[in-house]
């Protein structure tokens, strides 16, 4: 491991679990003649690191667990040990822990961009394509640009998801509101919602990834969904006035209120609860939410009540502006190429993970939407629920889309952005300061990197 490289782990580790202390969640059959030529029937364990924890993620277990399954049926000998941990946890902290060390587990959770292409660029990510060549799969995908690295694939994504405003249909229709059109529209209705004695906006922020959902998507329509691309590379800066306007708007919308407070001191399940009990009455959250509000175990007689619907523009009429990515997924330690029957589970266990069969599961039981190529018509088919019809809507009408921000810049660039953003909640700094100090991360970042 080159001495940068490790220095940079270390970092992130530190950095990560500094962040952590100071603040403390944006889907077979064997083939013919088998997958490997590994011989014998000698027990083996390989070790699968996921996220899936929590109530609200019981589908994708469940849906994991199938997979470990037929994986283990297929290979001789082989037993998947199932290493479930919070996902904040293992992105921020455990992974690059164990990363720094060169140990990880064989398959585990991973963000894409950044996370996988400096694993990669250690050499501590096992290069997939060749192993999607075989198998078939490799331009099947909707997208693996986060996943690549010098032309290299070094992970999959398991689902895709946008980001908008799920918000509580049967309120909307009780007091005559509709979907708004531009972000005029949607403070009008905050206004009427507050005044009615209601929360505008349910809103959590512990983690700090979850205000900024509402910040990224707010800076992304007054500064155009380009603008973040370009702050790695010099070519934009965090205090450009447009980025400075729309944090600002999140701003003035926590000044008036639009939030509960004391948000700086609810989980992310608290946001749910928040609108699934009528105290809130709109959210801002990713579309994999979804699977909350249609479960009645979690939802209650709140199913087929709750709608969503993409964050309006600036200006009526304008394109919509949606943040939409696949940049979640799976990745394996460099090691096992070293042993090939831990190589052949590997294989196996990408084939039965990666199917269409899988990806309509995952959209149909837990709402997350297919990370592999899939035309609206065949989703559509999938459910005929009103609130998963809302989402296909809201992917329809994406008129310009962009990845979330933590996919864009490095660790120590997002770890500035959390503790401002926090601040700016706070009442600690304002927009302006907030952000003037993320510019100054973001030079530190890019100098490293020269």
């Amino acid at each position: 491991m080159k001495k940068k490289g490790l220095a940079l782990l270390m970092s992130l580790l530190f950095v990560s679990s500094a962040l952590l202390s100071a603040c403390g969640d944006k889907g077979a059959e064997k083939p013919s003649g088998g997958t490997g030529g590994a011989a014998g029937n000698e027990p083996f364990e390989i070790t699968i690191r996921h996220t899936q924890v929590g109530e609200s993620k019981k589908f994708r277990l469940a849906l994991l667990n199938d997979v470990v399954s037929k994986t283990e049926a297929a290979v001789p000998g082989l037993k998947i040990k199932l290493d479930a941990v919070d996902s904040e946890v293992n992105r921020k902290e455990k992974l690059r822990g164990e990363m720094a060390a060169g140990k990880p587990p064989e398959v585990f959770d991973v963000f894409g961009s950044p996370d996988a292409g400096v694993y990669a660029k250690e050499g501590l990510m096992l290069d997939l394509t060749p192993i999607l060549d075989e198998l078939g799969i490799k331009d099947k995908f909707t997208t693996l640009d986060p996943f690549t690295h010098d032309g290299k694939i070094y992970g999959l994504p398991i689902g895709g998801s946008i980001e908008g405003i799920f918000y509580n249909k049967e309120y909307f229709e009780q007091k005559g509101l509709s979907v708004p059109k531009s972000l005029a529209e949607l403070e009008q209705i905050a206004e009427a919602i507050k005044a009615d004695g209601k929360i505008p906006f349910a809103q959590s922020s512990k983690d700090a990834w979850i205000p900024l959902m509402t910040t990224n998507n707010l800076w992304s329509y007054y500064a155009g969904p380009e603008v973040t691309y370009g702050f790695k590379t010099g070519e934009t800066k965090w205090t450009d006035p447009k980025v400075v306007e729309g944090v600002k708007k999140h701003q003035e919308w926590v000044e008036k209120g639009y939030f509960k407070k004391g948000e700086l001191g609810f989980e992310y399940a608290d946001m749910r609860n928040q609108i699934l009990s009528g105290e809130a009455i709109m959210m801002m959250d990713g579309s994999w939410a979804n699977s909350v509000f249609r479960d009645p175990e979690q939802a209650g007689d709140m199913v087929g009540k709750i709608g969503y619907f993409n964050l309006p523009p600036v200006n009526a009429g304008d394109p919509v502006v949606v943040m939409q990515d696949a940049n979640n997924g799976y990745g394996f330690s460099a090691e096992v190429a070293n042993d090939p029957r831990k190589l052949q589970a590997v294989k196996e266990f990408i084939k039965n993970m990666w199917t269409d069969e899988m990806q309509l599961r995952g959209l149909k039981e837990d709402g997350v939407l297919p990370a592999m190529k899939m035309d609206l018509e065949t989703m559509n088919s999938t459910s005929d629920d009103p609130l998963m019809q809302d989402i296909f809507k809201g992917v329809s009408e994406i008129g310009k889309s962009f990845p979330a921000f933590d996919a864009l810049v490095q660790a120590d660039v997002n770890t500035a952005l959390s503790m401002g953003i926090q601040q700016v909640i706070g009442g600690e700094l304002d927009a302006q300061k907030m952000l003037e100090n993320v510019q100054a991360a973001q030079e530190a970042a890019n100098a490293a990197e020269e």
